[in-house]
This record gives structure tokens, C-alpha cells and sequence, in this order.
């Protein structure tokens, strides 16, 4: 072969080099997100999903992608946005928001593994077999949210002992709601607390509700837990600042953004960790030997401008409870 004829060929395959290689890399594994939220109201805590992730070897945009699906409060468009997912196909469901969110992804697809994040207990709710063993195609974090309304009324009527009457604004469109209901109502019994039952699970019911806080002289408001109502969470706050209301919520950022005061578990921490365990699934573990993660930090936050403006005096054994203070 001549000299010029040689260079020639070489650098054509020089040239090929990088086509090959390209064509030889895998794709880029794609994450699909449902959650019955909205994407304004969770922005700030999606960082910590990605740090989860990250932990893992895994970032947004460089050697994974993210397709999101958000249901924005309207439970009845989960399954049609799994299907479209599932359909997409992608390499792993994250489940966010909510039993509603798990069991759509779960009724798409047996084989898509599934990372849930949920406020009830996964078992009881027929999602997983066991919290150490789940099974199947499904695992995630559990943080109990929930089944915490009848600690938020100790804590609401330790805010305010003199309260005649303490609202419950509830979605009685879920079971969780209607267990919620049951669990407030048994402690206001055994606490002697007058309470009053209020239905927020639409945005009408919302607005009938309020006019029923100052119909009814409520005293405090108690809001349950509930993804339709964080994706209300401005328009709840606004609804306790217009009744001059204390008020406490489940999660730390309805206090952040001027509630009087929440108690739950923490949401930043559980996103971190549905974030690890879909960076472990892409790895290629499987969900049935990863075991239900139990976010296990509960945090008081206490909005001390809130109160200043309610005119609220924070008792000290309160603010002694409190883990974080908005000042």
C-alpha cells in the first residue's frame, strides 16, 4: 500500500472513531416522576431528591434524565400520567405524593421498578408485603404524616389552651382523610375539645368552609394532612391570615411561607431519600430487597411573625419543643 493511500484510510478511520464510540454508548437512563403535587410547590424540595441521587453517581442532565409528570392536586389524572410513563418506557417510577401516586404506578406496571414516598403505613395500605421484605416491583419511604393529627391537636390547644373550638379541614375524599377524621375526633373527645369538622377537599369546599370559620366563631384551625392541600398552600395560609386564626400545618414549609406553625416529618429528608433508593435501583438492585425506609424526623417549626401578627404570645413550653424558629 503507497504512503498517501495508508494516510488516506487512516484518517478515515480516525474520523469513524468517535461515530462508533457514540453509537456504542448506552442511553442515558431516564427517570419517571408522578406526583400528585405541582411543580411550584415542589421545586425547593426537588434539590433534594437530586442530592439523593447524586449520591448515588447520578446527575440530572450528565449521565441520567428526568421526565416529569405532575397531577397538581387532581388524583384522577395519576393512572392516564403512569400509563404515559410506562409507556415511555422508563428505567424506574418515582412515586411521589401519596398512597394515590404508588398505587397508580404500581396498577401500570409490575415490572418498571417503583421507588414511593407515602404518609401512611405501605403494608396496611396493600402496597408492600412487609417493610423489611416488600416485594415485587415496589419499595420507598414511609413517613407517617397522616397519622399525626391527633399530636398536632395537643400541640395546637398547648398553643392556645382557651380555644372553644378547633376546626379540622379535611379532604374527606380519601380514606387517609376519613381516618384522619376518626383520629382527630377520638383526641378531641378524650382532651374535652370541642371540634368542628370542615370539608376542604376541592377548591369550592374550600371557599364554603371559610365562610363556615366565621359562621361557627372558630377559634383555631388545625389542617390535615394531604398532598391537595399543599398544592393549596398559599391559599390555606392566606385563609387562617384572613380569620385571624392560629393554625398549624403538617410540613415545615407552610410555616417557612407565613403559617403559624407546623409539625410533621421531614419532607427534605424524605425526598434525599427516595432519591438514593432510585440511584440504588438504577445500579440494579432490586426494590423487593431494599426495605421500606421509615423517615423518622419529626420537626416543630414555629413562624414567630406569624404570631406576632396574630397576636400570639408562644408559651415557653412550646417554644422549648420547637426545632426551628421563624423569626
Amino acid at each position: 500500500m503507497r504512503r498517501r493511500e495508508f494516510i488516506n484510510l487512516l484518517g478515515g478511520m480516525v474520523a469513524a472513531w468517535p461515530l462508533a464510540a457514540r453509537a456504542q454508548q448506552p442511553a442515558k437512563p431516564v427517570i419517571g416522576w408522578m406526583s400528585t403535587r405541582s411543580a411550584d410547590d415542589s421545586m425547593h424540595v426537588l434539590d433534594n431528591f437530586r442530592q439523593g441521587l447524586s449520591e448515588q453517581g447520578y446527575v440530572d442532565g450528565q449521565n441520567v434524565s428526568i421526565e416529569f409528570r405532575w397531577a397538581q392536586g387532581n388524583y384522577d389524572r395519576l393512572r392516564g400520567l403512569a400509563a404515559e410513563l410506562v409507556h415511555r418506557p422508563v428505567a424506574v417510577l418515582a412515586a411521589i405524593g401519596g398512597q394515590q401516586s404508588a398505587r397508580a404506578a404500581k396498577a401500570a406496571t409490575s415490572s418498571i421498578p417503583i421507588v414511593f414516598s407515602l404518609g401512611e403505613d405501605p403494608v396496611e395500605e396493600g402496597l408492600v408485603s412487609s417493610l423489611s421484605r416488600p416485594g415485587g416491583n415496589i419499595t420507598g419511604a414511609t413517613f407517617l404524616t397522616s397519622l399525626l393529627g391527633a399530636k398536632r391537636l395537643g400541640l395546637l390547644r398547648d398553643l392556645v389552651p382557651g380555644a372553644e373550638l378547633v376546626a379540622l379541614l379535611v379532604n374527606p375524599n380519601t380514606p387517609q382523610g376519613q381516618k384522619q377524621t376518626k383520629d382527630v375526633e377520638a383526641a378531641a373527645r378524650a382532651l374535652g375539645q370541642r371540634l368542628l369538622v370542615l370539608d376542604g377537599g376541592s377548591d369550592e369546599a374550600i371557599e364554603r368552609s371559610s365562610a363556615a370559620l366565621a359562621a361557627q366563631q372558630v377559634t383555631a384551625l388545625l389542617v390535615g394532612a394531604d398532598p391537595f392541600f399543599d398544592t393549596r398552600r398559599d391559599r390555606l395560609i392566606a385563609l387562617a391570615a384572613q380569620h385571624k386564626l392560629p393554625a398549624i400545618y403538617q410540613f415545615r414549609e407552610y410555616a417557612l411561607a407565613g403559617g403559624l406553625m407546623s409539625y410533621g416529618a421531614s419532607i427534605i429528608d424524605m425526598y434525599r431519600q427516595v432519591g438514593l433508593y432510585v440511584g440504588r435501583v438504577l445500579k440494579g438492585e432490586k426494590p423487593a430487597d431494599l426495605p421500606v425506609i421509615q423517615v423518622s424526623k419529626f420537626e416543630l417549626v414555629i413562624n414567630l411573625k406569624t404570631a406576632k401578627r396574630l397576636g400570639i404570645k408562644i408559651p415557653d413550653n412550646v417554644m422549648s419543643l420547637a426545632d426551628e424558629v421563624v423569626e
